[in-house]
C-alpha cells in the first residue's frame, strides 16, 4: 500500500494555504482511496529548535552513547519525525511565504531531516541524497508575484534546497501568487491555484 504523509506549516483560519492543502488533500483521496493517508500539523507539534541540547543528542545516538534526560526527550522528537518522513512513499508540504521565506516550525521539521547515513551521505564527490525515489508536492501561497529564481524567494526555493540534499528531484509544485498584490484578481487567482492543485492531486 502507497503511503503519503501530508504535512501543514499554517495555522491561519482561512488561510488561502490552509484552502489549497484541503483542495488537494480532497483530490488526493477521492482519486487513490486505496492509498494510506496520514495528515501532520506541524503547529499542533511540540518542535524544538536546532541547538546544543539536539545536536548533542543526535551525536551520542549515532556513537552509541548514553543521553542525558533533555537529549532524549529532544532526540526521541526528532526521531519520530525522520523515521516517518523516511517512511511515506509521497510527501505534500504546504506553507505560505511569510516574510520571504517559510514558517519556523516547517525550518525546524525540516532541520530533523538532516541525518547522515539516513538522508544523505558524505562522498568525495559530495553529498548524495539516499531518498531519490521520493515523491514530492509543494503547495505554497504568497500574496505577491515573484520571478522564477528570484533571490528574495526563500520559500519554494528553501524546501527544494532541503529536498534536493536527500536526493529528492521528483517534485511537483503548486503555487497561488498575486492575491494580495491584485485584489481585484484576487478571487480569480485563488479558485484557479485550487484547480491546479485538485488537478495535479488526480495524477500526483
Amino acid at each position: 500500500m502507497t503511503t503519503t504523509l501530508f504535512v501543514k506549516a499554517n495555522n491561519r483560519q482561512g488561510s488561502v494555504t490552509g484552502k489549497l492543502y484541503d483542495a488537494f488533500l480532497e483530490s488526493y483521496r477521492a482519486s487513490h482511496p486505496n492509498d494510506s493517508v496520514t495528515e501532520l500539523d506541524l503547529y499542533k507539534e511540540t518542535l524544538p529548535y536546532l541547538g546544543d541540547v539536539m545536536i548533542s543528542g543526535n551525536f551520542k545516538s549515532s556513537q552509541g552513547m548514553e543521553l542525558t534526560l533533555e537529549e532524549k526527550a529532544v532526540h526521541d522528537i526528532v526521531t519520530k519525525h525522520l523515521e516517518q518522513f523516511i517512511a511515506t512513499d509521497k510527501l505534500v508540504i504546504a506553507f505560505p511565504l511569510w516574510n520571504l521565506t517559510v514558517p519556523a516550525v516547517l525550518h525546524s521539521y525540516l532541520d530533523y531531516m538532516h541525518h547522515p547515513r539516513k538522508t544523505f551521505k558524505y562522498t568525495a564527490e559530495g553529498l548524495v541524497g539516499l531518498l531519490p525515489d521520493k515523491k514530492v508536492a509543494l503547495l505554497n501561497a504568497r500574496g505577491g508575484v515573484y520571478a522564477e529564481g528570484d533571490s528574495s524567494e526563500m520559500a519554494v526555493s528553501f524546501v527544494k534546497n532541503h529536498l534536493n540534499v536527500f536526493g529528492i528531484t521528483d517534485i511537483t509544485t503548486i503555487v497561488i501568487e498575486g492575491h494580495n498584490q491584485f485584489p481585484d484578481q484576487s478571487e480569480a487567482i485563488i479558485e484557479e491555484g485550487f484547480r491546479k492543485a485538485s488537478q495535479a492531486a488526480k495524477t500526483f
